[in-house]
């Protein structure tokens, strides 16, 4: 019997085969795991509109999906894909260093399941769940897009990224705090100009408040968006 291979390229040799070589291909599947676990792979997707595929070469630490961190590169002139076999399953770290302000996807090579898009001018990491959940339309997970909550230890800010990450919004907590709270924003934005956010109830809770209401002139509401964001 011949040996068969995992979706990401891992032997699996059969009983009494590979005489003479068998520690050389164990020695192989040991290197494509850690490639799997830790690897890093650098790979240019440059072109117009269309995907580069990332493949598995089993038996072999070629395969260019089988590396945990990979950084998607080259100059974009449309909007591009990666792609993966349908049966991988594995998460992966993929950093977004293309160049071109064009959307790129990480998604299966076909089917109708979940992508994870960079926006255009998105140029960021993400950690991301290839689920192969289904044999014909698997999913692909954006890991951190997904996530019920998230704390940020030690009083270290929520930064906020302009276009070009050049420069951010910072929101952070007071080095103490009497007790944990959670303020709440409006369902939607203000009705009009010179409106402020003020609280609606002593549990966190806020409402967009017409500055007219509470005799704060123009000058005074731009101050205070000023200091308060």
């Amino acid at each position: 019997m011949a040996s068969t291979y995992t979706p990401l390229g891992v032997e699996k040799m059969a009983t009494g085969e590979n005489a003479g070589t068998w520690g050389t291909k164990t020695n192989t599947n040991l290197q494509i795991i850690e490639q799997l676990t830790g690897g890093y792979l650098s790979t240019s997707i440059a072109g117009g509109a269309g995907d580069t595929a990332l493949d598995v070469d089993d038996g072999a630490l070629t395969g260019t999906a089988c590396n945990r961190v990979i950084e998607l590169t080259g100059s974009i002139t449309g909007a591009r894909g990666a792609t993966i076999p349908l049966d991988v399953e594995n998460w992966y770290i993929i950093k977004n260093t293309t160049s071109g302000a064009y959307t790129v996807t990480f998604k299966y090579a076909s089917g109708s399941g979940g992508t994870v898009v960079w926006s255009a001018t998105d140029k960021g990491t993400k950690i991301i769940y290839a689920t192969a959940n289904d044999g014909t339309n698997p999913d692909i997970i954006d890991v951190m897009a997904t996530s019920s909550e998230i704390t940020l230890a030690n009083a270290n800010a929520l930064k906020l990224g302009d276009a070009d990450t050049s420069a951010y919004v910072g929101l952070d907590a007071p080095a103490t705090v009497s007790g944990s709270y959670t303020i709440t924003l409006p369902a939607a934005v203000g009705a009009a100009a010179d409106y402020a956010l003020t609280t609606s109830d002593g549990s966190g809770n806020t409402q967009w408040t017409a500055t007219s209401t509470f005799g704060i002139t123009t000058g005074k509401a731009i101050a205070m968006a000023m200091i308060f964001g």
